[in-house]
């Protein structure tokens, strides 16, 4: 390693002005066997740089070349691995960390070493040294002790001198050579000389020093003498010291014995608090006071008293029962004596309590039943909240019952779901079948309607009677009272039904107070159900203690779950009831809440048909009341019950929506007109108007706006569509005619309202009808000034074809001629008797609903106008100095239009 070291130093860092300190040969940690060199070195040159250089040998392996360097003051970490144990692997944390294998231990302690000095010396900033050897560390320190004081400076600034053969001179060395070289004149010219003159008089020193030593011989001896003396006093106090020995012996084994005898009392003493402690221990927590087994026994589960009583004697029988004994204390008699007569008495209290709790549900459900035909007259649901006051008192000893006797505590669950189901489904019955009733009574409280009705819908009458009479009658009566409206329906209109025509009742039948009266009823029934079932899910949680548990078997026989379509339920297997696993507390209430409110879904879906069947209109005040409580229900806890019967409810709302618009779309594409009757405004169009005053009421402040939204868009293309296609098939009024008025009533139905996703349909509304306006208008003008007008047509044909205007008045069947004889048969009054026949043509065509009268024939004035400019226009550029004019002005015109409106 010398060889290598001085070669490093000759060839790559003395002509980099550097000195090489420390060397180590490693490899990488983990790779193949690449030796390589890391050199610790610094400059010759201040400021001084302290480096860490890897060399390696080139690949023929005849030189080295420096292949990496870092600065020492980027170093942050060295770590040695192990520092009780030899191990040559080692890491430099640099910007990142190399991890290195010297070729042996002793190698890597010097270069560890080295380093170390270096930043001792060199480095303000600190390197972390981890797993290094203290004793490595401190070999620097002691070093520089051991120099004396006056040579401390020159050995302190040579720390990395120390390192190398090479060893600086001091001061006062430099000048002891300096005055020998001036004494000898030639030791700079004749280096043999100097060296002989120095060995010379190195002898005479070394004869000088001999001769010292043996004129000293005297006082050797003297030392000599001293020393023997010196041994006998040794020899002295030995003696003296062994006598002592002696002594202290015999008290050393008086002070053994007294020792085991203290040991032994403190070993009794120990046993005795052991004892004592393990006595109370048994005594404070296996104890259970008279009073706690008397209360267990018999105390009375009725007063408020005995159930606070019973309460703390149950948590002091669990405390007592699931104390955590030390080892040894089950082999106890006492200590098993004692768990049985817990064991009794846990045993007897829970017996006596479900035998209480159910007895309290059988009273309960006798008062509840008292009052239940009083709510039911009132339409409203009765309250439970006076028995779930009086068992939340029992609401402690559930929890302690589950804890404990976990089946008895699954009997009461299954035995309160299944009584307050019984309780709950005649209740909800009851309730839904005053509503069904008040709900059919909208249609009858008119009874003009009834009695001017053809004989066959007298069965109408009578179904809807049945209604108020029965309630069990009102399913059996659905399908003759859709069937019997409908002809109904039909007999009073001789078009097909407009879109309030709902499919079931006509609209004509129905006014504004029956379907409000129809919305506050279905309000109330849902803010009936919705704190009744809030309220009952809050008791559960609480009462059956279902907030503390993550993971519980479910209590229930016969649990139910939803299907996937939110429809009817399934039961699962009873072999499985008490295997089964929840994932949360909110599974097991929703489960319970199922089966409990098991009817809520069934009877809400059968009022919602028939609301439905009454009026397919009640579908909008369904979706928006039952989307509103659906979005309160979710914000109090998405989860429940309410929340999840609600949305399934609210699919099926929203599907009779969709229902109702198909099939106001599918009318529309059924209407027929009469081929001999004025179409005017189609009835499908005001129908449309009127379900859009509606729909805007009821939807005013509806959270689900949107699905009004895509309606409205079905809707209103329908309409656009079978206008055009009733215009088409129109034979008595002009198809501009249809398409101009339909299209102006959508257009101001549409700007009246202002339904934002309805914009564009407004606009092309509004231009579809200016566009037949105008159509209208140039086709009507024709018809006055008809011989006139083809004249004009024929000019402008030859000037298209390339004949100049100035030359078309030489055409034989366009001469001046032919123009006077076409003016001369359209005098003013020819002219006003036309425009008057024209108006009585136009006021045929047009119908009195829309009142566009006026409107078109203004348009007309302004056309005729229009044509009138043209006309002479053309005489000006194609007949040029002829004189020729129209036989009335513009101001006659005037006159004409104003007068013929007037007449009118």
């Amino acid at each position: 390693m010398t060889a290598i070291k001085h070669a490093l130093q000759r060839d790559i860092f003395t002509p980099n002005d550097e000195r090489l300190l420390g060397i180590v040969n490693v490899c990488k940690a983990g790779k193949k066997k690449k030796n390589c060199f890391l050199c610790a070195t610094v400059t010759t040159e201040r400021p001084v740089q302290v480096k860490v250089v890897k060399v390696k040998k080139s690949d023929k392996g005849d030189f080295y070349k420096r292949q990496q360097t870092w600065e020492l003051r980027d170093l942050t970490e060295v770590d040695a691995k192990d520092a009780s144990k030899e191990n040559p692997e080692f890491d430099l944390h640099f910007e990142k960390v190399y991890r290195w294998v010297a070729s042996s231990t002793a190698e890597k302690n010097s270069f560890i070493s080295c380093i170390w000095k270096l930043n001792q010396r060199y480095l303000r900033k600190k390197v972390e040294f981890v797993n290094v050897s203290s004793q490595l560390l401190e070999e620097l320190p002691k070093a520089e002790e051991s120099v004396p004081s006056g040579e401390s400076q020159s050995v302190a600034g040579g720390d990395e001198d120390a390192l190398d053969d090479y060893q600086e001179l001091s001061t006062r060395e430099e000048q002891d050579i300096e005055g020998m070289m001036e004494m000898c004149e030639y030791a700079v010219s004749n280096a043999e000389a100097f060296a002989e003159q120095l060995s010379r008089e190195l002898q005479v020193l070394d004869g000088a020093n001999i001769q010292s030593i043996m004129a000293s011989e005297k006082q050797v001896n003297i030392l000599m003498q001293l020393l023997d003396e010196a041994l006998g006093e040794v020899d002295t106090i030995e003696g003296k010291l062994s006598s002592y020995e002696e002594m202290l012996q015999s008290v050393k084994e008086q002070m053994d014995q007294i020792s085991q005898s203290n040991r032994l009392i403190q070993i009794s003493n120990t046993n005795n608090v052991k004892l004592l402690d393990e006595i109370q221990f048994l005594v404070n927590y296996m104890d259970l006071s008279k009073g706690h087994v008397r209360a267990l026994q018999e105390g009375d589960l009725t007063s408020p008293k005995g159930i606070e009583a019973c309460i703390n004697a149950s948590e002091a029988l669990s405390q007592c029962m699931n104390v955590a004994l030390r080892p040894g204390h089950g082999k106890l008699m006492a200590v098993t004596q004692q768990q049985l007569l817990f064991a009794e008495l846990r045993d007897t209290f829970a017996r006596r309590l479900t035998n209480h709790l159910n007895n309290v549900f059988v009273h309960q459900g006798h008062d509840q039943s008292s009052t239940l035909s009083q709510h039911t007259a009132e339409m409203s649901l009765p309250k439970h909240s006076p028995l779930h006051r009086d068992l939340l008192r029992y609401s402690k000893l559930m929890e302690w019952l589950k804890n404990t006797h976990r089946e008895k505590y699954e009997g009461l669950s299954r035995t309160y779901v299944d009584y307050m189901s019984r309780l709950y489904e005649r209740e909800i019955k009851d309730f839904f079948e005053v509503a069904k009733i008040k709900m059919a009574g909208t249609t009858k409280e008119a009874k003009g309607k009834f009695a001017t009705l053809p004989r066959k819908e007298s069965a109408l009458k009578q179904e809807t009677e049945s209604l108020h009479g029965s309630s069990g009658k009102l399913t059996g009566s659905t399908s003759s009272l859709n069937k019997l409206t409908v002809q109904g329906a039909n007999s009073r209109r001789s078009q097909s039904s407009s879109l309030l025509d709902m499919g079931n009742m006509s609209a004509s039948d129905l006014d504004v107070a029956d379907r409000t009266k129809f919305d506050k009823i279905f309000e109330q029934v849902l803010s009936e159900l919705e704190p009744l079932c809030l309220a009952e899910q809050d008791f559960i949680s609480k009462f059956f203690k279902l907030q503390q548990h993550p993971t519980v078997t479910p209590p229930l026989a016969q649990p139910e779950t939803e299907d996937t379509d939110g429809g009817t339920q399934s039961r699962i297997p009873p072999q499985a009831e008490h295997r089964q696993s929840l994932s949360s507390e909110k599974d097991l209430v929703r489960l319970m809440m199922n089966k409990i409110f098991q009817s809520i879904e069934t009877e809400l879906n059968s009022l919602i048909a028939l609301g439905d069947k009454i009026d397919s209109f009640n579908s909008l005040y369904m979706l928006v009341k039952m989307s509103h409580h659906v979005w309160t229900a979710e914000n109090v806890d998405p989860a429940s019950y309410l929340s999840t019967t609600l949305g399934n409810v609210l699919v099926t709302v929203k599907r009779n929506f969709d229902k109702c618009i198909s099939g106001q779309i599918r009318q529309m594409e059924e209407v027929k007109i009469s081929k001999k009757s004025k179409v005017g405004i189609l009835l499908f169009v005001a129908g449309f108007e009127e379900f859009a005053e509606l729909a805007e009421t009821i939807f005013r402040v509806a959270e689900r706006r949107g699905d009004l939204d895509k309606a409205y868009v079905k809707l209103i293309r329908a309409v656009f569509v079978n206008v055009e296609k009733v215009a088409n098939e129109s034979q008595k009024t002009p198809r501009d005619v249809v398409m101009m008025e339909n299209f102006h009533h959508i257009f101001s139905t549409l700007s009246r309202l202002k339904i934002s996703c309805l914009e564009a349909e407004r606009r092309e509304a509004k231009h579809k009808y200016t566009d037949h306006l105008q159509s209208y208008v140039i086709n009507s003008l024709g018809q006055p000034l008809e011989k006139l007008n083809h004249f004009f047509e024929g000019v402008e044909a030859r000037v298209a074809q390339g004949v100049r205007e100035e030359e078309v008045s030489y055409q034989l069947a366009f001469n001046k001629q032919e123009l006077r004889k076409v003016i001369k048969e359209y005098p003013g009054k020819e002219v006003k008797k036309g425009l008057d026949n024209l108006y009585k043509k136009v006021d045929k065509h047009l119908c009195e609903e829309e009142s566009l009268l006026q409107v078109v024939w203004h348009s007309m004035q302004d056309e005729f106008i229009r044509q009138y400019k043209h006309f002479e226009d053309l005489i000006g550029r194609c007949y040029p100095g002829s004189g020729i004019t129209m036989e009335f002005t513009i101001g006659d015109m005037l006159e004409y239009f104003s007068s013929i409106a007037q007449s009118h």
